[in-house]
């Protein structure tokens, strides 16, 4: 009875595989994100002294707690996450903010973490202090309480629970990038359908900004337009607006109506100083302008595995904050309910402590230091080595990123014949440049950007010192070569 019901209906008893219908065979493999294919191609490579200036994997705060006990090794092809910054010996970092809040938010007090009201408090305290950061704590917004947060998954999760934000209530409109930007930015848009255009940033012979063709942008744009900003250390190209530029930036867009969203993903990285670094957000705050703010602590508080941000949009009065604010969490809650507690609860301790925030302060300026300082060594590493070209724009861009100038042909080649990574716009991320490689990365960048390629600079430098723990755990004493470069191994 069973068997002539199936044949009555046309419905095949075969468990062939050739008959079998899949669901799944026309899915193909997704693009490969520019970033993390370079680190792929890194960690692919045996070679012991490769080098990666993409960017740089970063551990887990498990870990690193792990490592720190027994494992001395300087590998830099280690690492789960993908994070930015490492200290002189190439090695991740805790900051010491991070683990005295740690402590205070301890295990038995991370307990109580689960009941509602203590989790919903924690959450209101980041949002709070996240506001207080990128707005100014004695703001007229923070007194009158006019804006609307969430906590949100790092910078990412803010930036697209406000593209959907921004469908939701504009649906027609669009998002303009400046040109370049941050890859991940037309994803997140495209993902919730809101089409994206560019406008000009970055000028490919100054190396720096192109501020007449930025304004003319922003001028022919049509009224009432979404921008996305970046307030400072422009991921990718390493240049800001200056203060003044800035101004005039905020009043055209005030007489354009249009709406500013700022992605601030390296607060600090900039200048040193976090409150220096919030200037571009504070003139157009203090022009009356609505605001919208992504801001991501994987970078700042070297909490990259946590996925701690805030998504925040200025409003007109605490009514309208209620409004905006109902209707994020009910984007959140369809996305992925609420984001984990811990990360939120370190974020929140260190900002609301004034000893641990003097910390953090504190760690932030020697990260951006070390950064400066590397900025300085690499471009007179070039200079000395009597390069023909401007590498003035090292020391003049700032943050983690250096937009080098290199072409994709030229990074291609620093990959194959030198070992060192980077993505394929000559982005550099300046963490991963050490007093122990910086040597031999001006000397790789100086032989593939050699004017004249019968001259073999490589030839005659002396010997490169890789790290021997690296060396003697993948070649023991062998000695190695690499474009004449003699490597003490």
């Amino acid at each position: 009875m069973i068997i002539s019901r199936f044949l009555r209906r046309g419905i095949s008893t075969s468990t062939s595989p050739t008959r079998r219908r899949s669901w799944w065979d026309h899915v193909t493999p997704a693009l490969k994100d520019p970033i993390n294919a370079v680190t792929d191609a890194f960690l692919a490579d045996p070679c012991p002294y490769k080098i990666n200036l993409g960017v740089v994997p970063f551990f887990s705060l498990i870990t690193i707690a792990c490592s720190s006990l027994g494992d001395s090794k300087n590998n830099l092809g280690s690492g789960i996450f993908q994070g930015a910054y490492r200290d002189d010996e190439g090695k991740p970092v805790v900051l010491q903010c991070v683990r005295e809040a740690e402590g205070k938010t301890g295990a038995t007090n991370f307990l109580c973490i689960g009941r509602e009201s203590t989790s919903t408090a924690i959450s209101s305290k980041l949002v709070e202090e996240s506001a207080k950061l990128i707005y100014g704590e004695d703001s007229d917004v923070i007194k009158e309480r006019r804006f609307a947060g969430i906590p949100a998954l790092s910078g990412t999760g803010a930036c697209r629970i406000f593209a959907e934000f921004q469908k939701r209530f504009y649906p027609d409109s669009t998002i303009y990038f400046p040109d370049p930007t941050w890859s991940n930015h037309r994803n997140i848009w495209g993902d919730a359908h809101v089409p994206d255009r560019t406008f000009h940033y970055y000028h490919p012979d100054s190396k720096g900004l192109n501020f007449v063709a930025l304004m003319d942008d922003v001028k022919n744009a049509p009224d009432g337009s979404f921008f996305l900003l970046q307030p400072c250390a422009h991921n990718p190209t390493g240049v800001d607006p200056t203060d003044e530029q800035w101004l005039e930036i905020s009043s055209l867009f005030k007489v354009k109506n249009h709406f500013p969203f700022f992605d601030v993903a390296y607060q600090g990285f900039a200048s040193g100083d976090v409150e220096r670094d919030a200037q571009a957000i504070r003139i157009f705050l203090e022009d009356g302008h609505s605001i919208g703010c992504a801001q991501s602590f994987a970078k700042n508080m070297g909490l990259y595995g946590h996925r701690v941000g805030c998504l925040s949009i200025l409003c007109n009065d605490k009514i309208q904050a209620v409004a905006i604010k109902s209707q994020l969490k009910q984007i959140s809650n369809t996305m992925y309910g609420s984001p984990p507690i811990h990360g939120i609860s370190l974020v929140s301790k260190i900002l609301s402590n004034p000893d641990i925030k003097a910390l953090w302060l504190k760690e932030v300026k020697v990260m951006a230091t070390r950064i400066q300082r590397m900025r300085a060594t690499l471009r007179e590493a070039l200079e000395r080595l009597g390069s023909p070209l401007n590498w003035q724009h090292i020391t003049n861009q700032v943050g983690m990123f250096c937009f080098s100038g290199l072409t994709r042909a030229e990074v291609d080649q620093l990959a194959k014949e030198f070992h060192i990574y980077m993505t394929h716009d000559g982005r550099i991320s300046m963490a991963g440049v050490t007093t122990k490689n910086v040597d031999y990365v001006a000397r790789a960048i100086h032989e593939v950007t050699a004017s004249d390629r019968d001259i073999k600079i490589l030839h005659n430098i002396g010997a490169y010192k890789v790290n021997t723990d690296i060396c003697s755990t993948s070649l023991g004493t062998k000695k190695t070569r690499a474009r004449g470069m003699n490597l003490a191994l």
